[in-house]
């Protein structure tokens, strides 16, 4: 069993801050990508943010800049701090991380565990 959790969300000002934190545990035997996507209402889910095992990241165009996205490893948890939040930023944030499950003592499972969404609103 694996649990990816989300905290951090909430109703903020226009150029104000928050910063999500995604915690996961269980049997995990090894974590690879960590990433945050967004939804919108009436929108497709996008990816926000991304960051690999060595630290490499990328993100959207909308947030370059603004958002940081960050990893800790020895606490299985990833980060995303956004700065100069917009009402554009509001939506439900999701956390999605790529986990490897070890099955036994010769059989590995690689998949992609999501978090419940927490909702950041700002305010105009």
């Amino acid at each position: 069993q694996v649990q990816v959790v989300e905290s951090g969300g909430g109703l903020v000002q226009a150029g104000g801050s928050l910063r999500l934190s995604c915690a996961a545990s269980g049997n995990i035997f090894s974590i690879n990508d960590m990433g945050w996507y967004r939804q919108a209402p009436g929108k497709e889910r996008e990816l926000v943010a991304s960051v690999s095992t060595s630290g490499s990241t990328r993100y959207a165009d909308a947030v370059q800049g603004r958002f940081t996205i960050s990893r800790d490893n020895a606490k299985n948890t990833v980060y995303l701090q956004m700065n100069s939040l917009s009402p554009e930023d509001t939506a439900v944030y999701y956390c999605n991380v790529e986990i490897t499950t070890r099955e036994d003592s010769t059989n590995y499972l690689n998949a992609d565990y999501w978090g419940q969404g927490t909702q950041v609103t700002v305010s105009s």
